[in-house]
């Protein structure tokens, strides 16, 4: 009589760095014979992928075991991740919880579910001291055919005082251009058009292997195959002008950079520990739209650090309200254990964090809606992701929503679009036909 195939689900969260990492360890559970199915539906394994940038990333676990016990209350759930390195006996003590796996042993789950005994009930717990890890483990994510992401860096060396991340994935390390190169040939092999670069400090891409991120995006601009190249989150202070003149000049990377900000007050931001001044910041903001007119700027910022002052907040309102920036990502500051800036005073009242936050998404759509209203009229390259209630749904080539009512079968394809208005959180456009 046949073993019944064991179902597994996965769930993410967090960064695109960790959708890539899950999307290739479900690849080796579907190649050694599991059913993978939706997290929401009844499983023999849950994996979750776990975040622990913020406080509501740790409760977000917590409350996703919860669910899945209510689903099987026999199910074997595997936690993995940055919150599983950072606090692995914290979840390993979670009622419904059997294995925690840290940064490095998350690549071997397979092997780990395969030699235990599922049904025991046993705890394992899996974590090795970070400072010892320096393995690359290359992933990619194929889950979107039009789109996948493409891991080519991991850890960070900058130790910013409110960031837990170098505890949770260690020093930076990269693959070789050779070994990323033999991936996106890979990828180019299918149906997807779009290749985006992630890592976690992505532009400090080869600092172990005497190879640069620039000589990586030369090299990703020979690749056949692929219409499309992003590069994502990048650090001011490493986004060259020879990276931006090459971006400008190529028909492959696109018109597309998220630059982290985090505060415009010098005095924040080198309390953070970040590696520019807000001058720094606004020239290579300005040598951006200088070089690539058309190009979409996202930013990061955070609201409601210690010791940021009403003057303070200003100078980053102001700052980001003076550039030609397209949107933000609003991050309201949350106290992260074994950080430095913990211990810093005073601290900002969680009312006013909150309303200061509110204050920069309020700017975010303001600057998000001049950014698309910009373009009607004009024509632009789009790549068509999905299809929803009989209209298809993409982005510009420099990342403007779009959606068209036109034929359904267009989905991952690229075409002209004339953009016409705007509607909520995106544009309405029409197919130029040839």
């Amino acid at each position: 009589m046949s073993t019944p195939t064991k179902k597994i689900a996965f769930h993410t969260l967090g960064c695109k760095l960790n959708f890539s990492e899950t999307s290739s360890i479900s690849r080796d559970f579907i190649e050694h014979g599991y059913e993978k199915v939706g997290f929401k539906d009844f499983a023999d394994i849950y994996v979750i992928n776990t975040c622990s940038v913020t406080e509501n990333a740790d409760k977000e676990t917590k409350k996703l075991v919860r669910r899945v016990k209510r689903i099987n209350s026999n199910s074997y759930i595997a936690l993995i991740g940055c919150y599983a390195q950072l606090k692995p006996e914290e979840l390993v003590a979670l009622d419904g919880v059997n294995m925690v796996i840290g940064t490095e042993e998350k690549f071997n789950l397979l092997s780990h579910l395969d030699r235990i005994k599922i049904k025991n009930n046993e705890k394992l717990l899996l974590n090795n001291d970070i400072r010892n890890v320096t393995s690359f483990n290359p992933s990619v994510s194929y889950n979107d055919r039009t789109r996948s992401f493409l891991k080519v860096q991991d850890g960070c060396d900058y130790h910013c005082t409110f960031c837990t991340i170098p505890k949770a994935r260690g020093k930076s390390r990269s693959g070789s251009i050779d070994k990323i190169l033999q991936i996106a040939e890979k990828i180019a092999k299918t149906d997807t058009k779009e290749i985006v670069l992630t890592g976690v400090n992505i532009g400090d891409f080869g600092v172990d292997t005497k190879e640069s991120f620039f000589d990586l995006i030369k090299r990703m601009d020979m690749l056949n195959g692929i219409d499309r190249i992003r590069i994502s989150s990048i650090e001011p202070n490493l986004l060259s002008n020879k990276i931006i003149e090459f971006c400008s000049q190529s028909e492959k990377f696109m018109p597309h950079f998220h630059i982290p900000l985090q505060s415009g007050s010098n005095k924040i931001l080198r309390l953070m520990g970040r590696r520019y001044s807000a001058l720094e910041f606004s020239n290579r903001v300005k040598m951006v739209k200088k070089l690539i007119p058309d190009a979409c700027l996202g930013v990061d910022v955070i609201a409601g650090f210690p010791t940021e002052s009403d003057m303070d907040f200003m100078k980053t309102y102001d700052l980001i309200d003076q550039l030609d920036i397209s949107y933000l990502h609003v991050f309201t500051y949350s106290e992260r254990e074994n950080t430095k800036a913990i211990n810093l005073r005073p601290i900002v009242p969680i009312n006013e964090r909150a309303k200061r936050s509110r204050r920069l998404h309020e700017l975010s759509d303001k600057k998000r809606h001049s950014f698309y209203n910009s373009f009607i009229g004009k024509e632009k390259s789009t790549l068509f992701e999905n299809t929803k209630n009989g209209l298809l749904f993409g982005h510009t080539d420099n990342y403007i929503k779009i959606k068209v009512d036109d034929d359904l079968s267009l989905a991952n394809t690229i075409q002209k679009v004339n953009i016409l208005e705007m509607s909520k959180d995106h544009m309405v456009g029409r197919i130029i036909k040839n």
